[in-house]
């Protein structure tokens, strides 16, 4: 477990985030889980793009760089049919239920602590 923290805005984005960093474990991600609790993330790492095959549920996806850099921020990615992409030097990826992005934007500076 790690916490996921804003460090632009000082907000703890996932105080209860899973790490995702073996194939098994990256390729598997949020695949037919019903739902994130309030606090909980998954990073995916390395990554820099997702789909919502097999999902139940939308989600936000904030995408950093190799310095923990937002890239980009999808939010309220639609299950099933959903695909987002982390842009340009994406790394890696933090799923978050739909709408624990609020006030994360591009540029910002994120900081994953075990």
């Amino acid at each position: 477990m790690a916490t996921i923290t804003n460090v632009t805005t000082g907000q703890a984005i996932a105080p209860r985030a899973a790490i995702a960093d073996s194939y098994w474990s990256r390729f598997r991600g949020l695949m037919l889980r019903r739902r994130l609790e309030d606090g909980q993330g998954l990073d995916i790492r390395p990554c820099a793009s997702i789909h919502m095959m097999f999902m139940l549920f939308p989600i936000d996806a904030v995408f950093y760089d190799g310095d923990l850099r937002v890239t980009k921020v999808s939010r309220r990615v639609p299950p099933w049919v959903g695909v987002a992409f982390g842009g340009k030097g994406a790394k890696g990826v933090v799923e978050l239920p739909a709408g624990a992005a609020a006030g994360v934007e591009r540029g910002h500076q994120l900081e994953i602590a075990a």
